[in-house]
């Protein structure tokens, strides 16, 4: 018998709950299963967890195949119709230890083929903090799970459920575990991560439990957090931004659009000032801030001056790191039902925006030609800046390390050093 073989598709937090799943079934004690943590986030995600799943069980052909994560959550019995499929898990169900015990106790005569529950039922954030994963170098740790907003356009609150907030004393004390096993850099995770705290007593925010880690863990050497909606940003955060060094200068913005008819439309919370704004103020108190932003192609009704408003977003709020979503329908969602935009000009507005995207890239590592940049080494010759540029080294360097060096130049949108 061997050990369960993994397959993750989406988020850092997918990434992170695959970690933890690794240790609950092997607490169970399952053997010779295939599991698929799945994404939902668009049809293409579906469609390509679909194949990962037709392409694993011709890999593993007398292996059990469990499918579980967002797309099982919301979409149970397209994956439980599947040949290929033996289990389906919901996204509540796969953080706790009976479900894994029962999948190895008796995979067929005793489990459900089905265990997908009422997400939006859960009012707890699940009791499987681990202490990070991902490289030497780097940890992830999530902080929130869930959302409480509907966007239009958005399947995943019905995948994840209503925002659940974890304690800040409990974030603090995983992440002084972290910094004793060697971490340099610690990342918070969330669906929604700017609304962290609001279930918690007292509603703290944000920015109060980044500076509480700053505080509180003062040998952290860097604090990153991953995308936020600028518009939820707190003034304890931006006091971070502008005082607190060991808060990372890159920050991802949940933008979506820049017109703001489409932003309405999609029942964002900010409008293309607000999104300029906060940029403009991020700069201002961090001049060496650097920006990623998700923008969406071809969203419902989206014409060509609605989608010029987004192509100039990119210049207007300062953008390096686009992560560009070509619009795709989800069943189910009120964005569906808006008249759609043509495929062809979907994927042609969408190679548009990512030429945009890499262009602002070039621009960005072209300046740091001749800068000094501290790099946590990721593997012995690439790592990245405080602003996320990755760094190609033509000496081997300590991974897990910060090193500070002089960037030399570029090759193909790396810094070299």
């Amino acid at each position: 018998m061997s050990a369960p073989v993994f397959s993750n598709h989406g988020c850092r937090l997918n990434a992170y709950e695959v970690e933890a799943m690794k240790d609950l079934a092997g607490q169970a004690g399952l053997q010779n299963a295939v599991v698929v943590n799945t994404c939902a986030v668009t049809a293409e995600a579906v469609r390509k967890a679909r194949q990962d799943i037709r392409k694993l069980r011709k890999a593993h052909p007398d292996a059990r195949l469990i499918v579980t994560g967002c797309a099982a959550q919301t979409e149970p019995a397209q994956f439980a119709e599947m040949a290929e499929v033996d289990a389906v898990i919901g996204n509540t169900e796969k953080m706790q230890g009976a479900t894994w015990a029962s999948l190895a106790a008796d995979f067929i005569g005793e489990s459900e083929a089905v265990q997908v529950d009422d997400i939006m039922s859960v009012t707890e954030t699940a009791g499987h903090l681990i202490d990070g994963f991902g490289t030497r170098s780097r940890a992830y740790v999530q902080v929130q799970n869930g959302c409480d907003h509907r966007c239009t356009f958005c399947i995943i609150p019905y995948g994840r459920g209503n925002s659940r907030s974890v304690p800040a004393g409990v974030v603090v004390d995983q992440i002084k575990r972290l910094v004793d096993r060697g971490y340099n850099e610690v990342v918070l995770t969330g669906v929604d991560l700017t609304s962290w705290g609001g279930d918690l007593p007292g509603a703290p925010k944000l920015g109060d439990l980044v500076m509480r880690i700053l505080r509180l863990v003062p040998d952290l050497p860097r604090l990153r957090i991953s995308s936020i909606d600028s518009i939820e940003v707190d003034e304890n955060l931006l006091e971070a931004i502008a005082n607190e060094p060991r808060l990372m200068p890159h920050l991802h913005l949940s933008l979506q659009h820049g017109d703001d008819m489409i932003l309405k439309r999609m029942k964002r919370r900010h409008l293309r000032d607000d999104a300029i704004a906060f940029c403009e103020t991020a700069k201002r108190l961090r001049p060496d801030m650097t920006f990623g932003a998700d923008i969406i192609a071809g969203f419902p009704t989206e014409s060509d001056a609605m989608f010029a408003h987004s192509l100039d977003l990119v210049q207007a709020c300062d953008l390096t790191w686009l992560h560009v979503f070509p619009y795709s329908a989800r069943p189910g969602t009120p964005a569906a039902r808006m008249p759609a935009v043509d495929g062809s000009l979907i994927k042609s507005r969408a190679a548009q925006l990512r030429a945009a995207g890499e262009r602002r890239v070039a621009l960005h590592l072209a300046a740091q030609v001749g800068q000094t940049h501290q790099i946590l080494m990721e593997s012995p010759t690439m790592g990245r800046t405080a602003q996320f540029a990755p760094t190609h080294f033509t000496k081997s360097q300590i991974e897990g390390q910060i090193v500070t060096t002089r960037v030399l130049g570029t090759q193909e949108n790396v810094l070299t050093a």
